[in-house]
């Protein structure tokens, strides 16, 4: 982290103590050769304990409903997600939250398979700091539609962390707040890392690390987990880990609780339609910018006492947290009948007691709702067309970048969101002067961009298409911009008849010279002409030492006067005209050529009179 700080809890005794042993622990746990020889690590060991990712901020201490599918007698809860016909409706997660997490498992699962990071512990972290982001409120880049802002630590219940960012990314310019779906210390984001670059991540491939985006913040929570050279499936390493993110008991025993849940099975509802948090933490005092301060919830209602948290079916309380299968029982409030038998409107032991929830004999049956088709998930991306793009430096491409999102049979797959992005090495640019654009599939599954323009710069390049929620491969698409065709000319002439004379040792008005350069009867614009003094030899025009000269616009000095008798590096313009600079004399007189000549062989021959100076 960018500071190290001790955090100020409002804690009893017990609370104190446990943080104590748990510190111990911790402290033991990195001892040298605890984890083999510094040679074998991945990567540097995470920041100490007691700077918590969140800066120790409040957090949402709701726990999974109990396996038991089945609703208690007479009640209205299905136990399933409506939204899908799936259950419960706990398990279902904002479907782009869920494709950030999965591409930051597979993502971290290419970069260091050592980590075995799975995506559930990043969606039981999401769900205690952040409500897997209010319940999926991001849009299709997956950034939170509003801020997600945790209490201003300023040591009064949390740690204590002065501005470290001048309100970039929390808005706050007196305290920092943790920021986002997975709620990092802005100093940690920005420069809280091993290396003191920060924990930042672009995750979802834009070139921005963006704590507000659930891909970035995924990818960054991600690499924090693994650091040091865990191995999450060591319970050991998967502890430290968590409490790594936030020094509590408590916390650490509600994410494993989440993520067992999640390992027991999730589904996919739309983004904004998961089940939102009601229950905070408590024993934590400070405002509340981003909805997570204790005894509130998502709708205003007060949530119990001030600094008491209404706990479902537990006994535990913020200075003596119940552990999890003893004191504190997830769903107790909802525990189904012990031998109640669904479907049967019977109890084994009470028979002849009907069920409420029974159908009467003789009535009709409502049909049973039809589950809903699972969204298919692109497995790959198959660019569209075996030829590279081409066009010249200036104009537009004649076809655009175009790829193809398919599922493992082939088949095509509507509604991806994909990322067209240029690199650094070309000027070319999508509409808006964009470096990147973002494009969702069709019915067919094409993902086509906008036109593309190429720039001045020519050579080769290669443009990247890669899904946005989803872990599909990327694909690159080869491009080349060619140099401009040389503008032709075929002809030159004056345009003006007006004969050119000066007096030995003066100059010649000023652009006395002007001339333009057609091509095929047309005015031919850019067309490079070269300038030259030559001798009256038809047969052997060569450059002539005696007579009319140009000066060196780019020379200083002495040289700023040295004759030049070859200019080049001449262009006409856009109406095909050139005006020639100024022209000097020497001491000679008579009559002398100046030669203007075009790649293309136009030749024009222009006489300078040159008369005696007077007296001589």
């Amino acid at each position: 982290m960018a500071a190290t700080f001790r955090r100020r809890l409002h804690r009893g005794a017990a609370s104190t103590a446990v943080a104590a042993l748990v510190l111990a622990a911790l402290t033991a746990s990195q001892a040298p050769g605890a984890t083999g020889t510094a040679a074998a690590k991945r990567r540097p060991s995470p920041p100490p304990s007691d700077v918590p990712i969140d800066g120790g901020s409040g957090y949402y201490t709701d726990l999974p409903p109990l396996k038991s599918p089945v609703p208690p007698h007479g009640s209205q809860h299905t136990g399933q997600d409506p939204a899908t016909g799936k259950g419960p409706a706990e398990a279902g997660l904002p479907a782009t939250v869920l494709a950030a997490y999965k591409k930051a498992a597979s993502t971290i699962g290419s970069s260091d398979p050592g980590c075995r990071l799975p995506w559930q512990l990043l969606a039981g972290i999401g769900k205690v700091e952040s409500g897997q982001a209010r319940g999926g409120a991001v849009d299709a880049e997956g950034t939170t539609l509003q801020p997600i802002l945790g209490p201003q630590l300023n040591g009064r219940g949390f740690a204590r962390i002065t501005d470290t960012d001048g309100g970039r990314y929390d808005g706050d310019l007196t305290h920092d707040r943790a920021v986002g779906p997975m709620q990092f210390i802005p100093s940690t984001w920005a420069s809280g890392g091993p290396d003191g670059t920060g924990w930042g991540a672009d995750g979802n491939g834009d070139g921005k690390k963006d704590p507000n985006n659930v891909f970035d913040a995924s990818l960054a929570a991600g690499h924090y987990l693994c650091a040091g050279d865990r191995d999450l499936t060591a319970q050991d390493d998967l502890d430290r880990a968590i409490l790594g993110y936030n020094h509590s008991e408590e916390y650490l025993r509600t994410v494993l609780s989440w993520y067992t849940f999640y390992r027991n099975g999730t589904h996919e509802v739309p983004d904004g339609k998961a089940v939102l948090p009601v229950h905070r933490d408590t024993g934590r005092h400070g405002d509340d910018n981003g909805g997570r301060s204790e005894g509130r919830r998502h709708d205003g209602a007060s949530g119990g006492e001030p600094g008491k948290s209404p706990r479902p079916g537990g006994s535990g309380t913020p200075d003596r947290p119940g552990k999890p299968g003893k004191d504190h029982q997830p769903g107790k409030d909802h525990q189904p009948e012990k031998d109640h038998q669904p479907g049967t409107g019977q109890h084994p032991d009470k028979p002849g007691r009907p069920d409420s929830n029974a159908p009467t004999p003789g009535s009709p049956q409502k049909p049973t709702p039809k589950p809903p088709t699972e969204p298919a998930h692109p497995t790959a991306l198959v660019r569209v067309g075996d030829t590279d793009l081409s066009t010249t430096a200036g104009t537009d491409f004649a076809t655009p970048p175009q790829v193809r999102a398919q599922d493992a049979r082939g088949k095509a797959v509507a509604g991806v969101p994909v990322r067209f992005t240029l690199p650094a090495a070309t000027d070319a640019r999508f509409p808006g002067d964009a470096t990147t654009v973002t494009v969702t599939t069709d019915k067919d599954g094409l993902a086509t961009a906008p036109t593309l323009r190429a720039g001045d710069r020519t050579g080769d390049f290669r443009i990247r298409a890669a899904t946005v929620r989803h872990t599909a491969p990327a694909v690159e698409i080869g491009a080349t911009v060619k140099a401009r065709p040389a503008p032709k000319a075929d002809q030159l002439a004056r345009t003006s008849d007006k004969e050119l004379t000066a007096t030995a040792g003066k100059a010649f008005a000023e652009d006395a010279v002007e001339i333009k350069a057609t091509y095929q009867g047309k005015a031919a614009a850019g067309v490079a002409v070269t300038a030259t003094m030559v001798t009256a030899d038809p047969d052997n025009p060569v450059e002539n030492d005696k007579g009319p000269y140009f000066k060196d616009p780019e020379a200083t000095g002495a040289s700023r006067n040295k004759p030049l008798r070859t200019l080049t590096g001449l262009t006409t313009d856009a109406d095909g005209l050139l005006k020639l600079p100024k022209i000097y004399t020497d001491a000679h007189s008579g009559t002398f050529l100046l030669r203007l000549t075009t790649a293309d062989g136009a030749v024009l021959t222009v006489k300078l009179k040159v008369a005696p100076a007077a007296g001589s």
